[in-house]
């Protein structure tokens, strides 16, 4: 019953993906099957205190630009899809500072000041650029580095 609900989900989003992008219904099954795919080999990285829906609706959306990419073309995502996962962005997801300041400890210092200023008291790329007297490509270049180094260090081992 679990395969056939899902299955049900899972193609309605695939359907509204491919009709923003101009995909076939071929395309709309391969969506739904890699999805599907997908929520099985990744079925241990879902938390059972989240809610199921926005997690399987997060990794279709991710099938559907897979299956884009590969076709060559650009999906326009219409953002009222994806309400639900925005407004779960809460503080509530977020790491406690005390986490992210410890956790940084094991970058470099410079990675550690942008991420803790980001991260911890909020700035945005441009004012963490303007305080480290560094362009926005070079904070996102050290971002991106510092949350490879922490994802090597602390992500899912599975």
């Amino acid at each position: 019953m679990l395969l056939d609900e899902l299955s049900r989900f899972i193609r309605q989003i695939a359907r509204r993906s491919a009709a923003n992008a101009q995909l076939s219904g071929a395309d709309v099954e391969d969506i739904v099957q890699e999805t599907l795919l997908a929520i099985h080999l990744k079925s241990h990285t879902w938390n059972e205190n989240e809610l199921l829906g926005p997690w399987v609706r997060a990794i279709t959306r991710y099938k559907s630009i897979d299956i884009l990419r590969r076709r060559g073309g650009r999906l326009h995502v219409p953002i009222d899809d994806y309400s639900e996962e925005l407004a779960a962005d809460s503080d509530e997801t977020q790491l406690p500072a005390r986490d992210i300041i410890r956790m940084a400890t094991i970058l470099p210092e410079r990675q550690k000041s942008i991420v803790v200023a980001m991260f911890v008291d909020g700035l945005s790329t441009g004012e963490a650029a303007a305080r480290f007297a560094m362009t926005e490509g070079a904070v996102r270049v050290n971002v991106h580095r510092a949350l490879a180094a922490l994802a090597k260090k602390f992500g899912d081992k599975g």
